[in-house]
């Protein structure tokens, strides 16, 4: 992916690379942050992966259209209370893995910009957000899986 065109300058150009947080449930079923993993291959050290936080944990969005993932991820994400002052005025550069509406990347985004943090509403103020993702697909041509019977042996 470093190969892609427009990555490794992105990746120059950003100063703060910051994985997508996973809430904390799915973190320990998975574990561990697929984004995260996918950073840390591309931009080595320069990832930090306590600045943005996942405020609260969001309900799956297999099933929801645009309007309802957005409403499903607004205020999920925000700027470390103890670190807003290292974003003002940064260039941020955001990974994950799959994008499917953007509703995640957007809203993660919006706090950046804003700078929202947990119980606070001061403004963190990134001054440019950038998104870099290893796939995406339209949720017009996208169905969560269905299930298949198992077989007997």
């Amino acid at each position: 992916m470093a190969r892609v065109p427009g990555v490794p300058a992105a990746i120059a150009q950003a100063d703060r690379v910051l994985p997508m947080p996973l809430a904390p449930s799915r973190l320990a079923r998975r574990g561990f942050n697929q984004a995260l993993q996918l950073a840390r291959v591309l931009a080595g050290r320069r990832v930090d992966a306590a600045l943005l936080l996942r405020l609260r944990e969001t309900a799956s969005q297999a099933t929801l259209d645009r309007a309802g993932r957005r409403a499903n991820v607004r205020g999920a994400f925000g700027v470390d209370p103890l670190r807003q002052a290292e974003v003002r005025g940064c260039r941020v550069l955001l990974v994950d893995d799959v994008m499917t509406s953007g509703a995640s990347l957007h809203a993660a985004a919006t706090a950046l910009r804003r700078g929202r943090r947990a119980g606070h509403r001061r403004r963190a103020g990134a001054h440019r957000r950038a998104a870099l993702t290893i796939a995406g697909c339209s949720i017009s041509s996208w169905s969560p899986p269905k299930s298949r019977p198992t077989q007997a042996t």
